[in-house]
């Protein structure tokens, strides 16, 4: 449970495990590190693996810039030097996602393997982006609590959200979302409304590659990562059943499962 002072902002990390290669996690917007503790609690007995909080977001310092993707993807360029864990494998849901993406096609001397989840190489659709910036505005000036209802539906699939055994669960992340830094989840939220698309440069992609998503995630649709497939060669898709957009935390046993085996199949 550390700091690093990368690219002129301070993330928080965590590192657990030992072994001869790393796994680097990288969550989506408005989440932090923490939800992939489930996969790091299977992996790190045989991997070293590192969660850290992207800028503004959780227990990282709030930047007054550099939110947008080439920034973020330049924090993780230089978070995984400094640990010295490179080549690794890198895990990046939704926002990580993107951040992944770019490390494959501009850094792939970086990583090992690449596991993106929840994802998307497109520009955020343009019937989200209003939408997007109002809920971004209310969080900022108005509070987290008066969205948090709506940023859950689109954070969690239904069978999570209605699951008798799960409402502790929810209510943790629930909690999380209402204590959010408005100032940075604001400035995040509009670095991933406003992002560039990188479809395009997803042939430069040679590192291999797992693609997941959740069969009811809203927030990037299936398709966005059947797309993804397509675009890397010799990538491998997984649907994961009875999961949203965070698939780690709704369906963590099965998203073990998918990426344990995809990397014991390098």
């Amino acid at each position: 449970m550390s700091t690093l002072h990368v690219n002129g902002t301070e993330l928080y990390y965590e590192e657990h495990g030992s072994g001869p290669e790393t796994i680097v996690f990288s969550h989506g917007l408005l989440m932090s590190g923490d939800m992939f503790s489930a996969q790091v609690e299977a992996l790190a007995g045989r991997y070293r693996c590192i969660c850290y909080d992207l800028r503004g977001q959780a227990r990282s310092a709030v930047a007054p810039s550099g939110y947008d993707m080439d920034s973020l993807t330049e924090d993780a360029v230089q978070l995984i030097q400094q640990l010295n864990a490179a080549p690794c494998h890198f895990v990046g849901l939704s926002m990580g996602g993107f951040i992944g993406m770019r490390l494959g096609i501009r850094h792939p001397g970086l990583l090992r393997s690449l596991v993106l989840m929840e994802t998307s190489a497109d520009p955020e659709p343009e019937e989200n982006r209003g939408p997007y910036r109002r809920l971004a505005f209310v969080a900022r000036w108005l509070g987290m609590r008066l969205v948090v209802d709506k940023l859950m539906t689109i954070m969690f699939g239904n069978t999570f959200l209605t699951d008798p055994d799960k409402a502790a669960l929810r209510a943790h992340w629930r909690s999380h979302l209402q204590g959010l830094n408005r100032k940075g989840t604001a400035r995040a939220a509009h670095g991933v409304i406003d992002r560039q698309g990188v479809y395009a440069e997803l042939g430069r992609i040679a590192t291999p590659t797992l693609v997941m998503v959740g069969d009811e995630d809203v927030a990037t649709v299936p398709a966005k990562a059947q797309r993804i497939h397509a675009g890397i060669a010799g990538s491998q898709l997984q649907v994961i059943p009875g999961a949203g957009h965070s698939s780690s935390i709704e369906q963590p046993e099965f998203v073990n499962e998918a990426i344990a085996g995809f990397l014991a199949g390098l």
